[in-house]
């Protein structure tokens, strides 16, 4: 596995190299740190950080190379991650206030929409990862992320819990909520989510991962949060699929955002299957809003 932990000098930068340096110890992966001075003016400054984190990396046993590159973020990472190959990126997120809210730094969204290996973010002093929400449609789409996730989460002992949100039905089948919050019975039936969980829980435990299934009904962001910020997660796994066509950026959606900006722990934002070709104008469409 290969691992680039990309460093500006700034705090979220240290949370970056503590967490690349964690996942890259228990999967025994090689570890890419780059340092990214946006002017010739900041390079000083930003060597004696690499050279603190580098110390710090490798006294933990992590096989590492470093490398220092001027000019814009987004740029730089997307020359590096084209050069080489890369499993996993992690990037350090600023939290700036807004009348009280916050949100993530733009650059965030724009590393994450241009590079092609998926990209954890981290947020906050992470010391360990003990639990990992999985954010899971029910649908093939996500398999790339499950064994990703299980990859991760195998060698620091993580328990998943596989997480599916299904809209509210009308108040006349009330009595469907029963059967589907029913995870055993869920799994057993032979509904398309049905099977597609019993996959993913397999997926998991085939690598010994301890699994748990979550099901919540209602709007998927109100959902989504009350989840996040009940289950004291250590980190939130989700996803992102790249344009079609001949536009080479990934697509995030509004749930993966409201994810970013809200998470008070890191974010692991994966890439999911490419779609396959579409049959027609509608079907091009509809595939947008699923």
């Amino acid at each position: 596995m290969n691992i680039l932990i990309c460093s500006d000098g700034t705090p979220a930068a240290d949370d970056a190299a503590r967490l690349g340096g964690m996942l890259a110890r228990a999967t025994k992966a090689q570890v890419t740190l780059l340092g990214i001075a946006e002017n010739s003016g900041d390079e000083q400054p930003l060597r004696h950080v690499l050279d603190r984190q580098t110390d710090v990396l490798r006294q933990a046993g992590v096989d590492l190379r470093t490398a220092i590159q001027t000019g814009e973020p987004t740029a730089q990472i997307l020359s590096e991650t084209s050069a080489k190959k890369y499993d996993l990126i992690v990037i350090g997120s600023r939290r700036k206030d807004r009348g009280g809210h916050f949100w993530r730094s733009h650059r965030t969204y724009e590393i994450i929409k241009a590079v092609e290996p998926p990209v954890l973010v981290a947020i906050g002093a992470s010391e360990r990862i003990s639990r990992i929400l999985l954010c899971s449609g029910g649908k093939h789409y996500i398999d790339p992320a499950v064994r990703l996730t299980g990859t991760i989460a195998t060698p620091i002992h993580a328990e998943v819990t596989v997480f599916h949100i299904m809209a509210e039905p009308p108040a006349i089948y009330a009595h469907l909520l029963e059967l589907e919050e029913d995870v055993d019975a869920l799994l057993r039936s032979d509904s398309v989510l049905g099977r597609n969980l019993r996959v993913e829980k397999k997926t998991l435990e085939k690598l010994g991962v301890t699994v748990k299934i979550r099901i919540r009904h209602g709007f998927i962001v109100d959902q989504l949060l009350e989840e996040m910020q009940e289950g004291n997660y250590d980190l939130i796994v989700s996803g992102s699929s790249r344009a079609r066509g001949p536009l080479r950026h990934y697509i995030m959606g509004d749930v993966t955002e409201r994810i970013l900006e809200s998470a008070a722990c890191s974010v692991l934002v994966a890439r999911s299957q490419p779609p396959g070709p579409a049959k027609g104008l509608w079907q091009s469409f509809a595939r947008l809003f699923r």
